[in-house]
């Protein structure tokens, strides 16, 4: 059994906007792929209620924090008294587009669902990953997807694994104020799974980001140099290409300017949080 459990990084291979919801919400489609990179974090079981989360994210009030709201909402879902010491590795980058903030609560819900004896569905818990975020869900069912909607409604899908370099270019973006600017496109035309796979789409936020966040602009010329298109995950600010293997990834790696933070990491259609699940078992 393992002590800690992984809370991958994800990518949006692409991302579209085909609409705008009467309720403000946005219509995309995307499609998410995770890494074998990303947060760790370690559970003990307690006797009493409470949850303490142990971690450096000193910006984070925990009321605020979405693995102490993950753990407290499968605590009344399911009228459970145990409590637990939640240990916060933290290695993904805040406001980068990886998802580590909505992986760690999936990771929350999937280990105390397992550690606290809950016996929830996998439906079940996405269904509570939904009230925390539109990203949670996904990371919960452990398998890259197609999404659609509000980025509810999935889809398996397997894309290829290669290789990626993942550039954090210093700088948060907040996804409200990307979704929120007039000039962002919002009638992209419907993609369909055939053409992705074929090589169809892009990040539609790319533009708006990159006026809005400069470094983001100039992480994406500096890759190109390297690699063939090049893209920015979600909403920003990271910034990855692919590669067809590590040896080729680590190589343009060691150039990377010291004022970006960047890694290597395999893409995985498979989570690493399902294979921890499993061996739980």
């Amino acid at each position: 059994m393992n002590e800690w459990w992984p809370a991958p990084a994800k990518l949006n291979l692409f991302l579209h906007i085909t609409g705008r919801r009467p309720d403000g919400y946005h219509e995309l489609q995307t499609a998410f792929q995770f890494l074998d990179y990303g947060d760790r974090l370690k559970f003990t079981v307690t006797e009493d209620s409470q949850i303490t989360l142990q971690g450096d994210l000193p910006d984070v009030a925990d009321q605020d924090n979405l693995i102490v709201k993950a753990a407290r909402l499968l605590q009344s879902t399911c009228n459970c008294h145990s409590g637990a010491v939640i240990q916060l590795e933290k290695n993904l980058p805040m406001g980068g587009g990886l998802g580590g903030g909505s992986s760690d609560a999936a990771t929350t819900l999937v280990a105390l669902n397992k550690l606290w004896q809950c016996d929830l569905s996998e439906d079940q818990l996405a269904g509570l990953g939904l009230q925390l975020g539109a990203d949670v869900p996904v990371f919960v069912r452990g398998h890259a997807a197609w999404a659609e909607g509000v980025g509810e409604i999935f889809t398996k899908i397997d894309p290829p694994e290669p290789w990626y370099l993942v550039i954090f270019p210093q700088c948060a973006v907040s996804t409200a104020e990307i979704f929120s600017a007039t000039e962002l496109t919002r009638d992209c035309e419907p993609l369909t799974i055939s053409g992705f796979l074929a090589g169809e789409g892009s990040n539609i936020c790319e533009s708006v980001v990159k006026k809005m966040h400069p470094p983001v602009a100039q992480a994406l010329a500096w890759l190109a140099q390297y690699a063939t298109n090049p893209r920015m995950t979600g909403t920003g600010s990271c910034v990855f290409a692919r590669f067809d293997s590590a040896t080729a990834a680590e190589n343009v790696l060691e150039h990377v300017p010291e004022h970006w933070h960047a890694f290597t990491a395999k893409g995985c259609n498979k989570s690493p949080l399902s294979f921890c699940a499993q061996d739980f078992d």
